[in-house]
Parts: structure tokens; C-alpha cells; sequence
């Protein structure tokens, strides 16, 4: 849905056409996007029109930037430590 959304506003009906999913279920899954602010709606007759909100969307994305920077230096550090120990000769056995 939110990928759907990232093309342009859509209604709830669109989002659920290409889904195997009840339209009830696309209502609620638009519920919980709508409550983490990452969608607004909008409801003009019988229909509720969805639209992504750019500024909660980038604000995830820098969150999630900088965990991947975080555990990106861990890993880093990981891989450091790694290459100071010395061979396990039980490794070279367990290979053949």
C-alpha cells in the first residue's frame, strides 16, 4: 500500500483492488498507516481518498538511515575484530 501510495493518492478501493485481502482488512491496514501519520485520508462522498505524507515518510527514512549507519560502523568493527584472531585448525577439519 504505502508503495502504491509513493505514485500518487489513491482510494481505499484502489489500494485493495490488487490485494488478496478483504476490503474491511485494506481499512483497517489504512487505519494503522493513518495513526503512524505516514497516510492521511481525506473522506468526500462514499470515498476516502489516501495520500502518503512526505514529511512522516522522511522522517522514517532518516531514522532508518541511521540505524543502517550505526549497525553499518558495528559491523565494521565486527569484521576488524574478526580478521585479528588467529585460524581455527578445527575449521580446516570440519571442510574435508
Amino acid at each position: 500500500m504505502v508503495e502504491r501510495l509513493t505514485v500518487g493518492p489513491a482510494s481505499v478501493s484502489e489500494l485493495a483492488r490488487p490485494l488478496a485481502m478483504s476490503l474491511a482488512a485494506v481499512v483497517q491496514h489504512v487505519q494503522v498507516l493513518e495513526a503512524s501519520g505516514l497516510v492521511r485520508t481525506q473522506k468526500v462522498g462514499r470515498t476516502r481518498t489516501c495520500a502518503i505524507d512526505p514529511a512522516a515518510l522522511r522522517s522514517a527514512e532518516d531514522w532508518l538511515s541511521q540505524r543502517r549507519s550505526l549497525w553499518e560502523r558495528r559491523l565494521d568493527r565486527l569484521g576488524d575484530y574478526l580478521t585479528t584472531l588467529p585460524p581455527n585448525p578445527a575449521d580446516d577439519h570440519q571442510e574435508k
